[in-house]
């Protein structure tokens, strides 16, 4: 039965510290560890890896507001494509930049950028897919899905159900620059749960057909891809040894963006800060553009480049700086148009422009410079260790080792973390600390519970040798446990079993244990019941002490009763005892009052709480003469003064005591007064 007992506790025990940890997981996978991979990211994996050179920007930025104000005439991009394809040989050209109609302003601007456009064969544009289609617009979308279907869409290899994210519509374009761009790809950035772009798709479903990022596309124009193929797990190519590392979620399939370091040094927090104070102070004015991470170049510079290239002149930046690179064109301008704005939340910065994020994507593809996170087993396999090895900890040291080991481990598991990091592995951070906590927390409340329950076995197993009021001063006071006491007034009370030594030759052993057991259990209650305290049993005797440690000013008064109430007790049991033919007892109880030594004697190993003293021995040699005048219950003089208004009792004169030079008086109680006895 103890053993079911144990075992259901166990079980019990289990599950709620198996609950714990998934509502910790949960809770700190979905609110907390998002935080922590930012953190992380930013002051660790970043500053490990740096984006490639053969990687830059051309930003449409502030400093290109003033070569034309905003809106621009598109033939500006062209003139931009046209710089770049004309004048330098650039690997691949990415456009982020949605063109969603024509501008009836200005055609022949139009005319020039789609001619521009058609003119640039290594030039991968953006399309942007949508969750949403709108009812009125269902021709142009089965014209577009056509369309895109035929001359962008991806051959997929070993096409099995994979859920890619599903988009269900395009953004609408104009038919003459889906018809001059050659290659297209998706700048669909997808955010998190808190706005921060941490993950990237690389492949994207519309209406059931397979796109690339924009980022894949131009690696795939790179390298002459024309197929890859969709695992559950990765996006492969064997011709190249591409292989995108992808995760499930919620938003499909999607690999982790391994940032890389700032490009520029000065655009630091701290020099942030000091532009932020000194641009409070003064008519300067700074425009933060966000963090970038490869080379920009502004649009303005290279529009004023390519008009002087034309007039024979020598231009702002030379062409031959873009030869054998891949350059991302796009827009991230804030002080003069919000419209012009393309920044995200990622875990370098809060407002990242978006076409240095596809740049990165694009270094990550190139460069097989993936993140690579903590998988399902992985985070198992950690939580349960954190687990167990805290609850071993709590098991086997101290409560202060235990929680300095545990406050070290976690130390040593942020700094491991930090180097996976910084080598490109997302190991987990928050979870397991956490889970550290919660067994911490756990175990320690287990560990008292299982602590109470044992000091509470101690105390009833120890409440059967001594008292429980002897217990409990030990308790309240258990780091003062010392020899040592005081004297004290008691009264000490020894009840004796009359002919006990013939009768035990008589009968077999397991029967004088069975009378005694039962005798000393009807006067247990007796004795407590009258604020008694038993000291001891003595073979078939018992001592009492009245007085202490409880204390009782009564406790002469509490001593005849409570002998006079074992006297009727006993004659209970002789009526029991007679109808079931056990032999007839009877009992003989011998008290005194008096000064006394109350306290611990023995050794420091080994201590026993007691009173000694000349009132203890008379007691018991008050006790002995129960024998002699063939009575049941004699007190002393000192304790008959006592009792005087309670009790009936006859004078038993001039009695030689042993050890007692002169002679003394006790008295036999015959009965309790009916009046004062109750």
């Amino acid at each position: 039965m103890k053993i079911f007992k144990s075992t259901g506790f166990f079980l019990k025990a289990f599950f709620i510290i198996v609950f714990m940890a998934i509502v910790t997981l949960f809770v700190t996978i979905e609110f907390l560890e998002p935080f922590a991979y930012n953190f992380m990211t930013k002051y660790f994996m970043t500053e490990s890896a740096n984006a490639s050179n053969n990687t830059v920007l051309i930003m449409i930025d502030d400093k290109s507001i003033s070569y034309h104000r905003w809106p621009w005439p598109r033939e500006y991009y062209g003139k931009i494509f046209n710089y770049l394809n004309e004048y330098s040989k650039t690997k691949v050209i990415g456009f982020d930049a949605i063109i969603p109609g024509l501008d009836k302003d200005n055609p022949q601007s139009d005319e020039n950028f789609f001619k521009a456009v058609a003119n640039t064969p290594n030039l991968v544009v953006g399309f942007q897919p949508m969750l949403d289609l709108t009812t009125d617009k269902d021709k142009i979308q089965n014209y577009l899905d056509k369309f895109f279907n035929k001359f962008y869409n991806i051959d997929i290899i070993n096409n099995n159900p994979i859920p890619y994210t599903k988009y269900n519509a395009m953004i609408e374009y104009p038919d003459k620059y889906l018809r001059a761009a050659k290659n297209m790809g998706s700048i669909a950035v997808p955010t998190n749960n808190y706005g921060y772009v941490t993950m990237m798709n690389q492949i994207v479903s519309v209406n059931g057909d397979y796109y690339p990022s924009l980022a894949l596309r131009m690696y795939m124009y790179e390298k002459g891809l024309k197929n890859i193929l969709l695992t559950p797990y990765a996006i492969i190519s064997d011709e190249t040894g591409l292989y995108i590392p992808v995760t499930p979620n919620r938003d499909g399939m999607q690999n982790y963006i391994r940032y890389y370091g700032k490009y520029n040094k000065e655009q630091d927090s701290f020099a942030k800060l000091f532009k932020y104070i000194f641009s409070r102070y003064s008519d300067v004015a700074f425009n933060d553009e966000g963090i970038y991470t490869h080379k920009k170049y502004s649009a303005s510079d290279i529009l004023r480049s390519y008009d002087l290239i034309k007039q024979g002149k020598k231009p702002i930046i030379n062409p031959h700086e873009f030869d054998d690179k891949t350059v991302f064109i796009g827009a991230n301008a804030k002080a003069h148009s919000l419209s012009l704005e393309d920044a995200i939340a990622t875990p370098l910065d809060s407002s990242h422009p978006g076409p240095d994020i596809q740049a990165t994507n694009y270094d990550n593809i190139k460069y097989n410079q993936f993140v690579r996170a903590t998988n399902g087993i992985e985070l198992l396999i950690i939580c349960t260790a954190a687990i167990i090895i805290t609850l071993i900890l709590i098991a086997k040291l101290s409560l202060f080792k235990s929680l300095l080991m545990s406050i070290f481990l976690a130390i040593i598991y942020c700094i491991t973390s930090a180097i996976c990091y910084t080598h490109g592995y997302a190991l987990i951070l928050v979870p397991p600390i956490a889970l550290q906590l919660v067994s911490s927390i756990f175990g320690y409340s287990y560990k008292y519970i299982i602590e109470g329950r044992n000091k509470e076995k101690i105390k009833v197993a120890m409440g059967k040798y001594i008292s429980q009021d002897i217990m409990q001063n030990i308790v309240k006071d258990i780091d003062n446990i010392k020899l040592g006491g005081k004297r004290a007034t008691v009264t000490v009370l020894f009840a004796d079993i009359r002919g006990f030594t013939s009768m035990s030759e008589k009968m077999l052993p397991e029967e004088v244990s069975n009378i005694l057991n039962e005798y000393f259990t009807e006067i247990e209650p007796i004795i407590t019941e009258h604020n008694g305290v038993i000291n001891k049993f003595i073979g078939d005797a018992v001592m009492a002490i009245f007085g202490e440690p409880i204390q009782d000013l009564n406790h002469p008064v509490n001593a005849v009763k409570c002998a006079y109430a074992m006297l009727k007790k006993v004659r209970e049991l002789q009526e029991k005892w007679l109808f079931e033919g056990k032999p007839k007892i009877e009992i003989g109880v011998g008290i005194n009052t008096g000064e006394a030594f109350v306290g611990n004697i023995g050794s420091e190993k080994r201590l026993e709480y007691t009173v000694i003293g000349d009132t203890v021995n008379l007691a018991s040699r008050i006790e002995h003469y129960n024998k002699v005048y063939h009575t049941n219950l004699l007190v002393s003089s000192s304790t008959y003064k006592y009792i005087t208004d309670i009790a009936d009792v006859i004078k038993i004169s001039e009695v030689t005591i042993r050890g007692k030079a002169k002679k003394m008086d006790i008295y036999e109680v015959l009965r309790l007064s009916d009046k004062k006895s109750k």
